[in-house]
């Protein structure tokens, strides 16, 4: 390249004057709306680059735009998020709320349907493992509690104070083996000795085998043994088969004694029941 300009000086001279003539003329020419015509060129040339240069920083603006705001939405549904879990909280303890009136309400629907005096009581604890059979109550002593007072649910009975204290009592449920309970067949009319059977079931005892014992018969406190009213709703037979003297009767509570929340105090009749009445009283 050097050695073709030194044998043709003259001819470079020259495009070099021509070029620096046409850079000069398109300053000076102007086209439609006042443009000129360097302006035209300019636009031409570096158009497509300025364009580019455009394109990728309005791509980093959008760009930013879009991250800030997946960031704002990734902090509201953050913030849903945690609303939704308090609301659920909110609604669960509401309908714990709801559930425990609703118990209390049928506890003292239950209660104004008996001729005893009773109290209500709440259910604080329980003895540990599974088919657990003696439950703590909030009554004790001064609320006039004794032992073996009959404890139960509108659904029907739970079993009987067997220890007491000041502010607590201990309640032996009717699925101990220790726990008997003298009942009656609702149908028949047989009687016999509930126990407490085990697996959270109870056997009705002393039923001759030449008796007739039908699935689903309800069982009812017979009052014989003297610490239950008669007429208190027990339980079910399961089911009934012949020993050797005695059917083999199973019995399932009519009480879910396993989620126990609120119970019922019967008071005996007598001067015990007088006692227990004046209570607090002056």
């Amino acid at each position: 390249m050097p050695a073709i300009v030194n044998r043709h000086p003259s001819f470079f001279v020259l495009l070099g004057v021509l070029l620096a003539q046409l850079l000069l003329l398109s300053v000076q020419i102007t086209r439609n709306q006042n443009v000129r015509l360097i302006h035209v060129w300019a636009a031409t040339a570096f158009g497509p680059f300025e364009q580019g240069f455009h394109d990728a920083v309005e791509g980093a603006v959008q760009s930013w735009k879009a991250v800030h705001v997946l960031w704002a939405d990734q902090q509201e549904n953050e913030m849903l998020g945690t609303q939704l879990v308090v609301a659920r909280a909110r609604i669960q303890e509401l309908s714990e709320k709801a559930a425990e009136v609703q118990r209390l309400k049928a506890l003292l629907n239950f209660k104004s349907q008996l001729s005893y005096r009773s109290i209500a009581a709440e259910v604080i604890a329980s003895s540990p493992g599974i088919g657990s059979t003696v439950v703590s109550i909030d009554r004790g002593q001064d609320s006039g509690i004794t032992v073996d007072l009959p404890v139960v649910t509108p659904e029907g009975v739970v079993g009987k104070t067997v220890a007491v204290y000041p502010h607590t009592a201990q309640v032996l449920l009717i699925t101990d083996p220790s726990c008997g309970v003298g009942c009656l067949l609702g149908e028949s009319r047989l009687q016999g000795i509930l126990k407490g059977g085990g697996q959270g079931r109870c056997e009705l005892q002393y039923v001759m085998d030449e008796e007739k014992v039908s699935a689903g018969e309800a069982v009812l406190t017979s009052g014989l043994d003297q610490i239950y009213p008669k007429g208190l709703l027990v339980g079910y037979i399961v089911r009934s088969e012949d020993g050797n003297i005695y059917k083999h009767i199973v019995v399932k509570p009519a009480v879910p004694l396993s989620r126990l929340e609120n119970v019922l105090i019967l008071f005996k009749s007598g001067p015990e029941q007088r006692q227990a009445m004046n209570v607090g009283r002056p």
